[in-house]
């Protein structure tokens, strides 16, 4: 009778320690959840924060990377019409990339060069005239200031000389 007491405690304290790691489980997984819900809530005052892109502004250049990439997905579609998606265009191309030579990625790099050199010209020329348009907005907007209250004081005055009449 004891070996079945014995046995019938064992299986008890088995099963109530299974319960209690799945409790800390559990919590642990609660406490997760809650630091994470914690920390997501600075990174999402941070996108707040940050500017709004300009639509207006140039686009940037290109890396010699996605040059070679924009030819070689050409090539590769028309090797394999069969693949349809994008991750194994990319795939290949990056294990096309890793095995060419610097003398074989230099025309792509020499055009990568040559777009950002445009796109530093345009862009210096977008944010010039983007100076120039803010200045002139802001002289804009003093003139105006001033003619209204200018227009102000002048009704002031002749609402003052109607008075006195």
């Amino acid at each position: 009778m004891n070996s079945k007491k014995g046995a019938a405690r064992d299986a008890k304290s088995v099963v109530t320690d299974k319960i209690r790691k799945v409790e800390e489980k559990d919590i642990k997984k609660r406490k997760g959840a809650l630091k994470e819900a914690k920390a997501k809530k600075p990174r999402g005052s941070k996108k707040a924060a940050k500017a709004a892109k300009d639509p207006n502004a140039p686009k940037r250049p290109p890396t010699a990377f996605f040059l070679f990439l924009n030819e070689f997905r050409k090539t590769f579609k028309e090797e394999h019409p069969d693949v349809k998606g994008v991750t194994m265009v990319g795939k290949a191309g990056g294990e096309k990339w890793k095995d060419m030579t610097d003398a074989e990625k230099l025309p792509y790099i020499n055009k990568a060069t040559q777009k950002k050199t445009e796109y530093v010209k345009t862009l210096a020329v977008y944010k010039k005239k983007q100076d120039d348009n803010d200045e002139d907005d802001a002289t804009a907007e003093e003139s105006d200031k001033s003619k209204s209250e200018i227009n102000d004081d002048e009704d002031d005055e002749d609402e003052d000389e109607d008075l006195e009449d």
